[in-house]
């Protein structure tokens, strides 16, 4: 018994150590991976999954952002005004998601993450600086929360996967402040998410915590990857996960059967 526990915990470690890393690289949280893990692999209902993910990605993404920060610094008053945006409209429209079927709003996001995806691989040819010039005023950035938020509040997890291609391609920003940017938005909504779960009695804390403690040891590992790779190959390989990530949200009924 006590052997099966370590090995437990070993595994959870490692999963941790897994999604730290890939949350590093693509300045996300990992919970869009860690979710379905959670639920497939352990058995977890889709509610705890979710609030067990965010014990996990909570730490991953302070210390990411952190790291992200270190490099290329964002105006705090950007990132204040982005993260207070997000999670503000995270809160108004998970209040009116409840009435709305989850599987149609996981389809249609899906989709529109299939689409987001294929336009993004169909201009990684193109020069990089061509990409870099801005389109909109810096001033509308901390605008992109309100879809970051959206997508947060309807679905738990994906906003840093919508807002990083928009910072990117409407706003000029280079790949990798994009995914400073999207961390100044996912790590506020994911604090509050977390409290609203904790006190739901919704989070499996033997679980959550080694996990956390796990991608702790890597995270900074992955931030280090992404700023050594081409600017190109972080955005194809950005397009390849958000391609995933939409198949997996339209297989996921399929799945979880």
């Amino acid at each position: 018994m006590h052997l099966l526990a370590m090995a437990d915990l070993l595994s959870m470690l490692m999963l941790g150590a897994a999604l730290g890393f890939f949350g590093g690289l693509f300045g996300i949280g990992g919970g869009i991976i860690a979710i379905p893990v959670l639920a497939l692999a352990f058995g977890m209902e889709q509610a705890l999954a979710q609030g067990t993910s965010l014990a996990m990605m909570v730490p991953i993404l302070l210390v990411g952002w952190w790291r992200y920060s270190r490099r290329h610094p964002v105006p705090w008053r950007m990132a204040l005004q982005i993260g207070l945006l997000a999670s503000l409209i995270t809160v108004l429209v998970a209040y009116m998601a409840t009435s709305l079927n989850p599987n149609l709003l996981r389809s249609v996001f899906g989709v529109f993450l299939i689409v987001l995806a294929l336009r993004m691989l169909a201009r990684r040819q193109k020069v990089v600086a061509d990409e870099q010039a801005s389109r909109f005023s810096l001033r509308l950035m901390p605008l992109v929360g309100v879809l970051g938020g959206a997508c947060m509040g309807l679905l738990g997890v994906g906003g840093g996967l919508v807002a990083t291609p928009v910072f990117t391609g409407l706003f000029g920003q280079r790949q990798t402040v994009a995914q400073s940017l999207s961390l100044a938005l996912v790590t506020p909504c994911s604090i509050v998410a977390l409290i609203t779960y904790g006190s739901a009695q919704r989070v499996d804390w033997s679980v959550g915590l080694p996990l956390a403690v796990g991608g702790l040891f890597t995270v900074a590992a992955g931030v280090s990857l992404a700023h050594r790779l081409p600017e190109r190959t972080m955005k194809t390989a950005f397009a390849w996960m958000i391609l995933l990530t939409a198949i997996w949200l339209l297989l996921k009924p399929l799945l979880l059967r």
